[in-house]
C-alpha cells in the first residue's frame, strides 16, 4: 500500500484568493490548514496563462511550446504523454472528476473525443489519458459533459437559471447583471446542491466509495470556479456583501492613474482598455474595459470570493470522506489553480497576453502524507506546474520520465538551492480574431521580464520589465530604463538559452476555446 494522490485544481484562481496567502475576502480554512500542515510556495508560475496549454501542461509535465497546445483552441493530441498514464501502469487507480479542457469545448459537432464521453464514466477503451473513470464538468449547465446531462436527466427546470456563456453569435456574452451591472456576473437561482461545485466534490465522493481500501489512486479533482461567469448560487450572495468589499490594490481609481500606467506598457494594454483589440476570446469582444466602476470591481471581486469559499467547504467535505476511509496519513494533497484572473487590477477583468502577477502568480500547496514525515516550510524560490507531473510520479516511486521538463517540487529553500530553483517561464502565442500576439516571460531572482516577439501590433521590439521588491503592483514598467539595462539583458540572454524545444510541426487552431 503507497501513497494516494489528490490532486485539486481550481479555474482561473488568484494568488491572494486565499487566507494563507493574505487574503482578507475569501474565508478559506480547509486550503489554509492544509498550508499550515505542509509545503506552501510563494512563486507558482503557470507555463501559459490561459486555460488548455496550462492544464495540457499539469498532464504533460512540458511547456505549452513543446506539448504543442499554444493557445486555447487547439486540441491536445490523443496521444500526447501523461502523468496519470504512468501512474495507472505501476498499479494506481486513476480518475478526472471536474474540468479536464484538453480539447476545444466550443464543438458543436463532436469532433473532439473528450466530448463525447459525456454518456459513460468509464472510457470503453480502457482509460482515456490515463484516466480510468471520467466525469467531466465545465461552467455551464448545457452541452455534453457529465454534469450537463446529469442537469438535463434530473434538474432540468434549474438549466435556464444559469448565465449564458455565450450570446446569439456563439461569441462570449458581454452581459451584466447582479446590482452593478458588471460583465459576467449574474444571480442565479440554482440550488447550492445542484451547482456544480458540490456536484464536483460529491462525484469525487462516490469514486472514492468505489475503491478498495488497499487500492493506490490518484485523483485529480477539478473545480470549474471561480472563473466566470461570476454567477454561485443566490442563496449564498449574503455571504459577502459587495458594497463593503475595498478596492483590489491594483486597481488604480482614478482613470487618469489607470491610463498613465497603462500607457507606459505594450501597446495592446491600452489598446484592450479602450475597446479596440481583443486578444483573448474569453474577454467578450463587446465590452470595453474603461467603462468598468469601481462598483463593478467590487461585486465581481465579491462574486468570485463567495466561489472561492464554496470550493474551500467542498473540499472539506472529500478530506472528511478521505478521513473516514481511514487514508488520511497515506494521501498527498496538491492544490493549485491553471491561471490567475485580472479581477480589477489596472482597470481590466479576465485573462489575456498580460504576464503579470494577477495571471502569473498561482496559489499552490502540498500537504505530503503525514506517513512521509516532511515538516512544513515555504518556499520562496520560482517553481512552476510543469513541477507536477514529476512530483506525482516522486511520490509515486517512480523515476521522473524523460520526456517531462519540470522536476519534482523541493520540499524548502535549501532543497530549491541545491537543485537549482533559480527561474519559471511563461509563455503565450495567440492567432485569433487576426490579431497576433507573442510573449516569452522569466520570473527570477525578484524580477519579472517579458519579451514581445513580433505580432499585429508589436514589432518585436518591446517589452516589460518590473522589479517585484521595489514595485510588487508591476505598475512601473522599467524595460526601457537605462539603469536596468544590465539586468534586462541579462534575463534576456537567460530566458533564450532556458527556452524550451518547440514542437514540429505546429499543432492546427481548431475553435477558438
Amino acid at each position: 500500500m503507497g501513497r494516494k494522490i489528490l490532486l485539486i485544481t481550481t479555474d482561473q484562481q488568484r494568488y491572494d484568493t486565499l487566507g494563507c496567502n493574505g487574503g482578507e475576502l475569501a474565508r478559506t480554512p480547509v486550503v489554509d490548514s492544509l498550508a499550515a500542515q505542509g509545503i506552501r510556495y510563494e512563486r507558482a508560475h503557470p507555463q501559459s496563462v490561459v486555460c488548455m496549454p496550462s492544464r495540457s501542461t499539469i498532464l504533460t509535465g512540458q511547456h505549452p511550446s513543446t506539448h504543442g497546445v499554444y493557445m486555447n483552441g487547439v486540441p491536445l493530441p490523443l496521444d500526447a504523454p501523461s502523468v496519470a498514464e504512468l501512474l495507472r501502469r505501476s498499479g494506481y487507480r486513476t480518475a478526472l472528476i471536474g474540468k479536464p479542457h484538453f480539447q476545444p469545448f466550443l464543438d458543436p459537432f463532436l469532433r473532439f473525443a473528450e466530448n463525447s464521453l459525456g454518456d459513460e464514466t468509464t472510457p470503453s477503451g480502457g482509460a482515456h489519458r490515463g484516466f480510468e473513470h471520467l466525469e467531466f464538468a465545465t461552467h455551464g449547465p448545457v452541452g455534453p459533459l457529465h454534469y450537463a446531462r446529469w442537469l438535463a436527466a434530473n434538474h432540468p427546470e434549474v438549466i435556464g437559471m444559469f448565465y449564458r456563456v455565450l450570446d446569439d453569435q456563439l461569441q462570449v456574452n458581454a452581459d451584466g447583471g447582479g446590482a452593478t451591472g458588471a460583465p459576467q456576473v449574474h444571480d442565479n437561482p440554482v440550488p447550492r446542491e445542484w451547482y456544480h461545485t458540490d456536484w464536483v466534490a460529491e462525484r469525487t465522493i462516490s469514486w472514492l466509495d468505489s475503491l478498495a481500501v488497499d487500492d493506490d489512486w490518484f485523483c485529480w479533482m477539478s473545480f470549474p470556479d471561480p472563473h466566470h461567469p461570476w454567477d454561485p448560487p443566490q442563496s449564498e450572495l449574503g455571504r459577502i456583501d459587495w458594497r463593503d468589499v475595498p478596492l483590489p490594490a491594483g486597481y488604480p481609481e482614478k482613470a487618469a492613474d489607470r491610463e498613465r500606467i497603462l500607457d507606459a506598457k505594450p501597446r495592446h494594454w491600452r489598446m484592450w482598455y479602450d475597446g479596440a483589440l481583443v486578444s483573448n476570446y474569453e474577454a467578450p469582444a463587446n465590452w470595453v474595459p474603461a467603462t468598468m466602476t469601481a462598483d463593478q470591481v467590487r461585486e465581481v471581486n465579491a462574486r468570485n470570493a463567495i466561489e472561492c469559499e464554496l470550493i474551500d467547504e467542498a473540499v472539506g467535505r472529500v478530506l472528511r470522506r478521505i478521513r473516514d476511509r481511514g487514508w488520511d496519513d497515506d494521501v498527498d494533497i496538491v492544490f493549485t489553480t491553471d491561471h490567475g484572473e485580472l479581477q480589477g487590477d489596472f482597470g481590466l477583468l479576465f485573462k489575456g497576453p498580460y504576464h503579470v502577477d494577477a495571471l502569473m502568480r498561482l496559489p499552490l500547496i502540498w500537504r505530503p502524507a503525514p506517513s512521509a514525515s516532511m515538516p512544513a516550510s515555504t518556499v520562496t524560490a520560482p517553481v512552476g506546474l510543469v513541477d507536477l507531473a514529476p512530483t506525482f510520479c516522486g511520490i509515486a516511486g517512480l523515476p521522473a520520465a524523460d520526456w517531462m521538463q519540470g522536476q519534482p517540487l523541493p520540499i524548502d529553500d535549501v532543497d530549491a538551492q541545491q537543485r537549482g530553483f533559480e527561474r519559471v517561464l511563461t509563455e503565450w502565442d495567440s492567432e485569433l480574431f487576426g490579431v497576433g500576439v507573442h510573449l516569452r516571460t522569466i520570473n527570477r531572482a525578484g524580477w519579472t521580464l517579458t519579451r514581445y516577439l513580433p505580432g499585429t501590433v508589436h514589432d518585436g521590439t518591446e517589452g516589460e520589465l518590473y522589479d517585484l521588491v521595489a514595485d510588487p503592483l508591476q505598475q512601473d514598467n522599467r524595460w526601457d530604463d537605462a539603469g536596468c539595462a544590465g539586468i534586462r539583458d541579462d534575463l534576456l540572454a537567460d530566458l533564450s538559452d532556458s527556452a524550451p524545444p518547440v514542437r514540429r510541426p505546429k499543432l492546427q487552431l481548431e475553435a477558438p476555446v
